[in-house]
């Protein structure tokens, strides 16, 4: 399916031949070559109207017909009767066809300047002046784009492929689906987490469809020029349907179509109501779909989601442990390695694909500053809080600082390990532990978390009987925590949290956490002893001292 862009130069260079074709009928040389006894018996006719000489030849212009000879051949005493004119040598033809290439090899750079941002020639009110600033237009012509990206190039998605496939065929077979009476889906809305690769999958769809693929962010619709954003949805929508059949593909749709809560914001409301009218404007048979994509699908206008818009909803989650291992070996495809794809889908519980990639990548790279040849899975250890956390560095420590660093750290290895948390291994360079997760959990496993998050302090408190500030991100996210589990999730000792009972809760398992770390101290003092020598240890080293001692 060709696109607009590649219609348009066909169509220019058409015009080029065309022009090309009509400018050699006009001006090319018609006349008809005579030797020098026809030149003789015409001249003495006395039927010649006009003579025009030039280098090459003698033209002869009777009433009715053309000729010419060579001027080698004939004589000036030939033409003593005649009034001779002197003809130009040039070929006018040749010209004509250089000023034809010129002038649209000039459009063309004109347009190809604008489509940049450059204003070339600006008029107004009647005055003319040359400007080289950007355009006060907010974006260029919309244009399709070509998607190189296939459902074999994205792992773990194996539901969504069967949700889309039905899409796909019924692009590439409308004739089928039409017969039975069933129209195409209007609008398809990707739900999902940042990460998880929406915009991937939209870019797939459209190449296994193998159709103009239109590309616009939420954010590219909302403009300060008034109307705008309504003019940039039509534009979108009346190119796609031109190139039909096409898919419109909208990212962060939730910019533009946020819930109208009554507040004035007309060029907002203008761009949405916009977008509802082209979405209510498709006909059966315009083989144009809407794909858009969104992680707040609550904060989307009802308007939106109601049937005949967006029919069919996709949710794309975070990839469970059989897809972590088909994206990473997806990546690790190019990279040399020895390890086993199955312990590295272990150790990234909670990881999207964006994630995914940024940790082979990192991988990679710190082994090619150590001069490895190959990447192992201690270069993931040492990059897997880097990806996850944001690099960070350990703060100078005085020795008895990083002593209380140590037991802290020590005491919340220990207690993840003995309620089983998913981490692979501490580093004494970070506070984080484990990632925050958003995942159902049950009553035990999120209080074991947050007996987790007091361990440090509980630890510190049994042997200095005080602990450092560095505990309060720990803290707070035990308090949030607590408070989600008896107002929200109504986990208190009844379904409505009672006064106070958010500090009676907390204090109950801060106590419960000393409880344990008291009786497990041996282990707590081993683990120490091995960050003191090598700040970090694995949940494995772990499990083996526990399991020594208990």
């Amino acid at each position: 399916m060709l696109n607009s862009k590649t219609n348009r130069i066909i169509l220019v260079v058409s015009a080029f031949f065309v022009i090309a074709l009509i400018l050699f009928a006009i001006f090319r040389d018609n006349a008809s070559s005579i030797t020098l006894r026809d030149a003789v018996k015409i001249l003495g006719n006395k039927s010649v109207e006009k003579v025009v000489v030039t280098k090459e030849y003698v033209y002869l212009k009777t009433q009715k017909d053309f000729y010419k000879i060579a001027s080698s051949q004939v004589t000036p005493k030939m033409f003593v009767d005649y009034k001779v004119e002197v003809g130009s040598d040039s070929n006018f033809l040749l010209y004509a066809l250089y000023l034809v290439l010129i002038l649209g090899l000039g459009s063309l750079g004109v347009k190809w300047f604008e489509k940049r941002g450059f204003a070339i020639f600006s008029i107004n009110a009647g005055s003319v002046s040359t400007s080289s600033s950007q355009s006060t237009e907010p974006s260029g012509p919309i244009e399709a784009i070509k998607s190189d990206v296939t459902f074999s190039d994205i792992g773990g998605i194996a539901d969504v492929k069967m949700e889309l496939e039905e899409i796909i065929d019924f692009m590439r077979n409308p004739k089928r689906y039409k017969s039975f009476g069933a129209r195409l889906p209007r609008g398809v809305l990707l739900v999902g987490p940042p990460g998880v690769g929406k915009t991937m999958i939209a870019k797939a769809v459209a190449y296994e469809c193998g159709v103009p693929f239109y590309y616009q962010s939420g954010a590219s619709f909302v403009q300060i020029y008034v109307g705008m954003g309504a003019k940039r949805v039509h534009e979108l929508f009346a190119a796609a349907k031109k190139n039909a059949p096409a898919i419109i593909f909208i990212d962060e749709i939730d910019a533009v179509g946020k819930k109208r809560d009554g507040q004035r914001n007309d060029e907002r409301e203008a761009t949405l109501n916009q977008l509802l009218t082209e979405m209510d404007g498709f006909e059966g048979s315009s083989g144009v779909i809407v794909l858009a994509a969104t992680n707040k699908i609550e904060v989307l206008d009802s308007a939106l989601l109601r049937a005949g818009r967006f029919d069919r909803r996709v949710f794309v989650e975070l990839p469970t442990k059989s897809e972590r291992e088909a994206i990473l070996s997806k990546y690790l495809e190019k990279v040399p390695h020895e390890l086993e794809v199955k312990t590295l889908a272990n150790m990234t519980v909670g990881f999207n694909g964006a994630a995914l990639a940024a940790l082979v990548n990192e991988a990679a790279l710190l082994s090619l500053r150590q001069k490895d040849f190959k990447v192992t899975i201690e270069h993931f250890h040492q990059v897997k809080d880097k990806v996850m956390f944001g690099k960070k560095k350990l703060s100078i420590l005085s020795d008895e600082q990083k002593k209380y660093r140590i037991t802290y750290q020590a005491a919340k290895a220990v207690c993840a390990t003995y309620f089983d948390l998913a981490f692979e291994k501490l580093m004494l360079s970070n506070e984080k532990l484990t990632p925050t997760t958003n995942e159902p959990l049950i009553k035990h496993e999120l209080e074991s978390r947050i007996k987790m998050l007091l361990a440090g302090v509980a630890a510190c408190a049994i042997k200095y009987d005080e602990h450092g500030s560095s505990a309060k991100d720990d803290l707070d996210e035990a308090k949030e925590l607590t408070i989600k589990m008896l107002e929200e999730y109504g986990m208190g000792i009844s379904l409505i949290a009672h006064q106070k009972e958010e500090e009676v809760y907390l204090q109950r398992l801060y106590m419960e956490t000393k409880d344990l770390l008291e009786s497990m101290i041996v282990v707590v003092n081993l683990v120490e002893k091995v960050l003191y020598e090598r700040e970090s240890i694995t949940k494995d080293e772990v499990r083996k001292l526990l399991d020594e001692v208990l």
